[in-house]
C-alpha cells in the first residue's frame, strides 16, 4: 500500500496529508494560535472539586479549565494523605484539593465549549514506544497479533529496562513490530531524559505552566504515520524541510532519503488534488463510485450516517442492489471517518437486507476498513433496527470544526424559516402587542414592520388580506420596511406613536 506524506507550511498555517493510493486518507490542520495542546503536560492548579460528578476544574494556563475526572487519576502516585490507592472508587476530595498543583497531561483537545480532557497517567511518545513514568508494567499493542512477535518484543523491552535500570512502565507501539532491540532501547533512553528534563522543570516552576511540549504538528505527524509503506514525505517549506529533516536524521535514519523538498510552481495540495478532497469533506454528502450516497451528520451526541442506493440500479434484483451499495459504502464510512476526524459515538444506518449472510459480509468489511485507522475503533453488530453502532477515539476537533463556523442565519441548525412561517410569526406578534399594549389605552400611531424583503412581499401579496384584517381590527395603520441586513426568519414590530400637533 503505497503511501505519501505531503506537508504544506505557510506562515498561517501547517497543514499535513496522508495519502495512499491517490486517496486523502487523513488531513490535518493547524492555524497560527490555534496548535493542538494533545501529549502536553502541565504543571496545573486545582480550581473546582465537583464531588457530583467526580471530577476536578484544573487551571492549565489555557482559556478554559481543562477536566480532571477521578478515573484519571493515578491513584499509585497519591497526591494527598488521604488517598487510598486501594479503593475501587475513590472520592475525588480524598485525592484532590482545591488549591493544589497537580502534573497533568492533556488527553484530548479543548473542543467547541468544553475545556481539554485531563490526566495524571502521564505517558512520553516515541516512534516505537510510549514511556509511562508512574507505571511498571511492559506492554504491547493489541494491533500486533504474531504471538511470538509478541513475546519478542516483550522480553525485549524487559531486557532494556533491566539493563538500564530504568523505573516506569513502557508499551510497544503497532510501529515496533519487527524492530531491532538496539533501536528500541535508543527510543527508551530517550523518553527517559526527556522524563528527567520535565521532573527537574516541574519543580523549578509555579502552576500552572507548561512543563512539556509535544513536537510540533509537523514532527508529530513524521513520527505517527511514516511506516514501512510510506514512499515520500514531501516538504514545500525549506526551514520546515532542514528541522523535519534533523529530527528523522537522529530518531528514523531509514527515513532520511524518502524526504523530499518540494519546489515546483504548482502549489504541493493541488498537484495531488488535496484541496478538492478537503472540501468535498466539508459537504453532508459523499458519493460513491456506484452512484449511491453517504449522508454524514456531526451532532453534539454522536455521527449518524445513512446509506442511500441513489442513482445506482444496477443489480439484477433489488437485494443485488441493496447488497453492493451496502459493501460499497462499508468501505467508504472508516475513510470517511477518519478523514474528517470524526469521533465519539458512530450510528451508520445500511439499506435494510433481508439475506443474514449479506450482513455478515458488509460487517466484515467494515471492520476490516476499520483496521487501517490508527485511531481506536469498537464495532457492534446489526441491531434489531438494522443499524450498525461503532465508537471511534476522538482526540481533537473535527476537519469541519477547525475549518467552519455555524452558519449565522440558521445558528448551526441548517434550516431557516419559510417567509410563510416568519409571516404568521409577525401577524401573531402584532396581534400580542396590540392586545397588551394598545386595546385598553388610548395610544395614538402606527405600526412600523421591518423585515426581509421575501417576508415584505408576502405580506404585500399572499398575506395582504390577512394584515388588511388585522390593520382593520386595530384600526390603525400597518406599514412595511425592508431591512436588507435582517436575516431569514428576523423581523422587528415597532409602534410610532404620533406626536400631538
Amino acid at each position: 500500500m503505497a503511501e505519501e506524506l505531503l506537508i504544506n507550511v505557510s506562515p498561517f498555517e501547517t497543514r499535513v496529508a496522508l495519502v495512499s493510493h491517490g486517496l486523502l486518507q487523513e488531513i490535518h490542520v493547524a492555524r497560527a494560535g490555534r496548535y493542538s495542546v494533545a501529549g502536553n503536560i502541565y504543571l496545573g492548579k486545582v480550581e473546582r472539586i465537583v464531588p457530583g460528578m467526580q471530577a476536578a476544574f484544573v487551571n492549565i494556563g489555557l482559556k478554559r479549565p481543562g477536566f480532571l475526572h477521578a478515573r484519571d487519576i493515578d491513584r499509585t502516585k497519591t497526591f494527598t494523605a488521604q488517598a487510598d490507592a486501594e479503593t475501587a472508587k475513590p472520592d475525588i476530595r480524598n485525592l484532590l484539593h482545591e488549591g493544589q498543583s497537580v502534573l497533568v497531561q492533556v488527553e484530548k483537545d479543548p473542543i467547541a465549549s468544553k475545556g481539554a480532557r485531563l490526566s495524571t497517567q502521564l505517558a512520553l511518545v516515541s516512534k516505537y514506544l510510549v514511556f509511562m513514568p508512574n507505571e511498571e508494567h511492559v506492554g504491547i499493542s493489541q494491533r500486533i497479533d504474531d504471538e511470538e512477535e509478541r513475546e519478542r518484543l516483550r522480553m525485549a523491552l524487559a531486557d532494556i529496562k533491566h539493563t538500564q535500570t530504568l523505573a516506569g512502565g513502557v508499551i510497544a507501539r503497532t510501529a515496533g513490530e519487527g524492530v531491532a532491540a538496539q533501536y528500541l532501547a535508543s527510543d527508551l533512553q530517550l523518553l527517559a531524559r526527556i522524563w528527567t528534563r520535565v521532573s527537574e522543570r516541574a519543580k523549578q516552576v509555579q502552576a500552572p505552566n507548561l512543563v512539556y511540549d509535544e513536537l510540533p504538528l509537523h514532527s508529530r505527524v513524521v513520527r505517527d504515520l511514516t511506516s514501512a509503506y510510506t514512499d515520500k514525505v514531501f516538504i514545500d517549506d525549506k526551514a520546515t524541510f532542514e528541522r523535519i529533516h534533523g529530527y528523522v536524521k537522529e530518531f528514523l535514519p531509514t527515513f532520511t532519503e524518502r524526504l523530499c523538498f518540494y519546489q515546483e510552481p504548482r502549489p504541493l495540495f493541488e498537484r495531488h488534488g488535496v484541496e478538492d478532497e478537503i472540501l468535498r469533506a466539508l459537504k453532508q454528502k459523499v458519493t460513491l463510485k456506484s452512484g449511491g450516497t453517504l449522508v454524514i451528520e456531526q451532532t453534539e451526541a454522536m455521527i449518524s450516517i445513512d446509506v442511500n442506493t441513489g442513482g445506482f440500479l444496477g443489480g439484477h434484483s433489488l437485494e443485488e442492489t441493496v447488497f453492493r451499495t451496502n459493501m460499497e459504502a462499508a468501505s467508504a464510512v472508516p475513510r470517511q471517518l477518519r478523514l474528517r476526524n470524526l469521533g465519539g459515538i458512530v450510528v451508520i444506518d445500511f439499506i435494510d437486507m433481508e439475506d443474514q449472510e449479506h450482513q455478515r459480509q458488509v460487517l466484515r468489511t467494515l471492520e476490516k476498513s476499520a483496521e487501517l485507522d490508527p485511531a481506536r475503533t469498537r464495532i457492534e453488530g446489526f441491531s434489531n433496527l438494522g443499524l450498525v453502532q461503532m465508537s471511534r477515539k476522538r482526540t481533537r476537533e473535527s476537519l469541519a470544526q477547525s475549518m467552519c463556523t455555524p452558519c449565522k442565519s440558521c445558528s448551526g441548525v441548517g434550516l431557516v424559516r419559510t417567509a410563510e412561517s416568519t409571516c404568521v410569526e409577525v401577524l401573531r406578534a402584532l396581534s400580542h402587542d396590540y392586545n397588551a399594549r394598545c386595546r385598553h389605552k388610548s395610544v395614538a400611531g402606527h405600526y412600523l414592520i421591518r423585515a426581509t424583503e421575501s417576508v415584505v412581499d408576502r405580506l404585500l401579496d399572499e398575506d395582504a388580506q390577512h394584515l388588511a384584517v388585522l390593520s382593520q381590527s386595530m384600526q390603525r395603520d400597518v406599514r412595511l420596511q425592508v431591512e436588507p441586513c435582517y436575516r431569514e426568519g428576523q423581523f422587528d414590530i415597532v409602534l410610532v406613536q404620533s406626536v400631538p400637533q
